[in-house]
């Protein structure tokens, strides 16, 4: 293994994330996808793995360098604690393309199987361990740079984020075997576009009922200054006078609008919110952190208003920054994050009914894990996710976490309302597309239509089970070849 290569996958890797956004070339991480199948066709595990490992750290680097703004700027970590930090975790999650790549040259030998079959298909299962292992780091996950724009987006509704990872890794191992086999490769590209392409004009879900009108507030709190308690009643008054100057039916402010325990929110305050929705009948989400004996705390949302009140806590915490793993007690009392060991939600939390609909809520870092938001997503007639990516500064991350969002509703085929402290606050159409969205780092109140939708899409009834089966028997037929005398 020589140098040059390994640092031709790193840039590839590190290419790769301009097709995401907010750049949004998507065509991009196919092209580079290839060039690294392409680079590797025939090598041999251990160098199969040292070029998928190289792709990834430069994929990773370039793509999730906001890690480092939540750990130092905001966390409180020295800076070379934090640069080391972050150095470790990109090499740590770049070795799942390293294996992935290792896994298709131990099980296919070089060749066409190996190309068109094994690599895209270990590609795409080692990107769905990477979702789960250790509670999970699914961000990037190469579907994600489909959504919504380009044709193979068309596959989500189907067969979820890895199916159209699946039908994107599968183009670029087809656009790596074009120099040898034109024809066959070429064909298969165009077959995999023409599928998406179709598939996009397949109206999955129905509308239901009339459009329901809706606020989102942003109130752009600097995440330094969100929990001082000088800051609070500012908060707190800015937030009621932005809820109350909007005659929208549903009102929805983001993720821990305001930081302080449900127990010690005075009741004339929500009781200020509540009135003036029911006079309309309507609804308001609330998010905030919920206090349930001592020393057990939820990261919350609430409605208030004509509807009975309902509750969502959220089930899948980050580690580091709302749990605390086990034996690194040490290093999160070195970052200055509140609140940091939550207690998770339940796991088959039902929709909160409000103002006429039924949400599927999530809170932030959730909905990048699409099969946990099936249950509610089956009932639910809108999907809302409450954020506060204050956490990332002026990074990649607020818009790749949009993209991400697109993604839940392409899966789902349901609107998306997505309100979010700095932003982006977004209103999401059942195509993935943005229908309505604020500059970030603004303070300012989105108001629209929604439409609730119901009904299921294939990935709703059978999430990722049918994607995953095709990489199995993907895997399955470029290693039988192999095997045969």
């Amino acid at each position: 293994m020589r140098l040059p290569t390994t640092l031709s996958s790193a840039l590839a890797g590190a290419l790769a994330v301009t097709g995401f956004a907010p750049l949004g070339g998507w065509p991009v991480p196919i092209l580079a996808l290839a060039a690294l199948f392409h680079q590797m066709r025939a090598d041999a595990p251990r160098a199969a793995f040292l070029h998928g490992w190289a792709f990834g750290l430069g994929f990773f680097l370039a793509g999730v360098s906001w890690v480092y703004v939540s750990i130092s700027t905001y966390g409180g970590l020295p800076l070379p604690l934090a640069l080391l930090t972050t150095l470790l975790f990109c090499a740590f999650v770049a070795v799942f393309p390293g294996l992935a790549l290792m896994l298709a040259a131990r099980l296919a030998a070089p060749g066409f199987c190996r190309t068109a079959l094994a690599l895209p298909a270990a590609w795409v299962l080692l990107e769905w361990v990477r979702g789960w292992f250790l509670t999970g780091f699914p961000w990037l996950a190469l579907g994600y740079s489909q959504a919504p724009d380009s044709p193979l987006a068309g596959f989500a509704p189907a067969l979820g984020v890895y199916g159209v990872s699946l039908a994107a890794a599968l183009a670029a191992g087809g656009l790596a075997l074009l120099a040898v086999h034109r024809l066959k490769a070429g064909l298969g590209v165009a077959l995999l576009f023409l599928a998406g392409w179709g598939l996009q004009h397949v109206e999955w879900t129905r509308p239901v009922g009339a459009p329901v009108s809706v606020a989102l507030l942003q109130g752009n709190v600097a995440q330094d200054m969100k929990f001082q308690v000088d800051r609070l009643a500012p908060t707190m008054q800015g937030y009621a006078r932005m809820a109350l100057a909007t005659d929208a039916r549903l009102v929805i402010l983001p993720e821990t609008a305001l930081p302080l325990f449900r127990s010690a929110v005075p009741a004339d305050y929500l009781n200020a919110l509540a009135g003036p929705m029911r006079q309309r009948n309507g609804d308001l989400l609330l998010g905030l952190p919920e206090d349930d004996g001592p020393g057990v705390y939820y990261n919350s949302v609430m409605s208030l208003g004509a509807s009975p009140e309902g509750t969502y806590r959220k089930r899948h915490l980050v580690p580091f920054g709302e749990f605390v793993p086990f034996g690194f007690r040490w290093f999160v009392d070195m970052m200055q994050i509140p609140l940091g060991d939550f207690a998770r939600g339940a796991a088959d939390q039902p929709p909160i009914a409000a103002a006429g609909q039924r949400l599927a809520v999530n809170v932030c870092y959730e909905d990048a894990f699409g099969a946990e938001r099936i249950h509610a997503a089956r009932d639910a007639t809108l999907l809302v996710n409450v954020s506060n990516d204050a956490w990332f500064g002026a990074s990649l991350a607020p818009a790749q976490h949009l993209q991400i969002g697109a993604m839940r509703s392409l899966e789902a085929g349901r609107w998306q309302l997505r309100a979010n402290n700095t932003g982006v606050t977004a209103i999401l159409d059942h195509q993935g597309r943005v229908r309505a969205a604020l500059p970030s780092f603004t303070t300012a109140t989105l108001t629209g239509q929604a439409q609730g939708r119901s009904g299921e899409t294939p990935f709703l009834r059978w999430g990722n089970v049918p994607a995953l089966l095709l990489c199995v028997l993907l895997l399955a037929g470029a290693y039988f070849p192999k095997r045969r005398p």
